[in-house]
């Protein structure tokens, strides 16, 4: 029997395929044989590809295309059409976020919270997903097949905790709020899965969405991470391999009869 989770030769894009995390999905879906299209705001050349990923160059490529730069994504998708075929596997992970060790004005109170801060996030988390589906999601449904992943976060569902970062004000003295923006553009991520997988459920292009927790990174002030592991039931941060399991089931036939879902993956923070 053919193995459902099986993706030899299959096509993907990794948007913010060089991240952190983007980094990891590029080279679990390259080591299960896909060949993965990297769209990338900046360019990279052939070298720092072998250095990122080496034994895996045959089967990865970069495109330089913002995801909020539509005519980039489309310049983008015809060069890896004509290079590889149209993509099978689409996986919206570019994003941006403004961190708890960031500037106090980026993380602001709502009632003086600057609009160029909501519009960066916006533009990137939200819109950039819209245009990416719109470009490549639109060249799978004339295929009549693909599967969409689109990265989502806990605070598209539950509201930050604003105790996580009390910690700041303390120490620094200047009031600090985990901002809005990012809740709303993961927010926005919840409906937009359902809308297109109920959109192009007839034309076998499947759209599902991952709401994550929290990672293990050395960004972040350990009073932030004391404080966040408190409210995970697990105790701990996700290793930063350990989503990429989810993301081989959504774009594998293992997951064939899912589209418009939401998939949490967060060590039970959403639980309580």
């Amino acid at each position: 029997m053919k193995d459902p989770f099986d993706i030899t030769g299959r096509v993907a894009v990794v948007t913010g395929g060089l991240g952190q995390l983007g980094t990891q999905f590029t080279k679990s879906l390259a080591e299960a044989g896909a060949k993965v299209a990297i769209f990338s705001r900046r360019p990279f050349s052939h070298e720092q590809l072998s250095e990122k990923f080496p034994g895996l160059t045959d089967s990865i490529r970069v495109y330089e295309a913002s995801v909020t730069d539509k005519t980039a994504l489309e310049t983008a998708t015809e060069r890896l059409v004509s290079e590889w075929g149209v993509p099978h596997i689409l996986v919206n992970n570019a994003g941006i976020d403004s961190k708890p060790d960031g500037s106090a004005e980026q993380n602001a109170p709502f009632e003086r919270y600057p609009q160029k801060y909501w519009d960066e996030i916006i533009d990137t988390n939200l819109t950039g997903v819209m245009l990416t589906s719109q470009v490549v999601g639109s060249r799978m449904a004339e295929e009549g097949r693909g599967s969409i992943i689109n990265i989502g976060s806990i605070y598209g569902l539950v509201s930050p905790n604003q105790a996580l970062y009390a910690y700041r004000e303390k120490r620094d003295g200047v009031p600090f709020v985990k901002a809005i923006s990012y809740a709303a553009s993961k927010s926005g991520l919840i409906n937009m899965t359902r809308y297109l997988g109920t959109y192009w459920g007839t034309k076998k292009v499947r759209v599902n969405l991952i709401s994550f927790g929290g990672v293990k990174t050395a960004s972040f002030d350990k009073e932030f991470i004391e404080a966040f592991l408190e409210r995970v039931p697990m105790g701990r941060q996700a290793e930063i391999d350990e989503y990429n399991g989810v993301i081989r089931f959504l774009a594998s036939d293992a997951s064939s009869y899912m589209t418009g879902s939401n998939v949490v993956v967060d060590g039970g923070f959403t639980a309580w």
